[in-house]
């Protein structure tokens, strides 16, 4: 009921070939712009180069109640809806070729806080990620 009322935010993708800064909400982590510091995740290591983005993707649609938006030129966009409210959050990532790493954003679409839901996801994410 409630997460059907939130349509997809315009801006998502890259600002300046980077991912977008959080907004001032507490419901937001960034790899590329942590602040505060608060809001700071840590990127995903990359060491495959630009072909771990479609391992990332793998990883993605495998998560439950996630689906896929965009994929391609180094970025990916994936949409999370909660369990019980059905609460959308967008996942952005972007592949980082100089530093190795592929940078990530996870921000709720609604609401000031998430309990932590996004960082849990990041994170829930990195462990798969590193499992594979």
């Amino acid at each position: 009921m409630f997460g059907s009322a939130a349509a997809r935010p315009t801006r998502l993708g890259l600002q300046a070939g980077r991912l977008r800064p959080c907004p001032a909400t507490p419901n937001c982590v960034n790899s590329e712009s942590g602040t505060p510091a608060s809001q700071l995740v840590a990127p995903f290591a990359a060491p495959g180069g630009a072909g771990e983005m479609a391992r990332l993707q793998q990883v993605l649609e495998a998560w439950p109640r996630t689906k896929v938006v965009t994929a391609g030129d180094g970025y990916l966009h994936a949409e999370c809806t909660s369990l019980l409210l059905r609460f959308v959050d967008d996942v952005e990532f972007r592949f980082d070729s100089a530093a190795g790493v592929i940078h990530v954003r996870s921000a709720s679409r609604i609401g000031r806080g998430d309990l932590g839901a996004n960082r849990k996801r990041v994170e829930g994410l990195r462990n798969k990620w590193m499992a594979r």
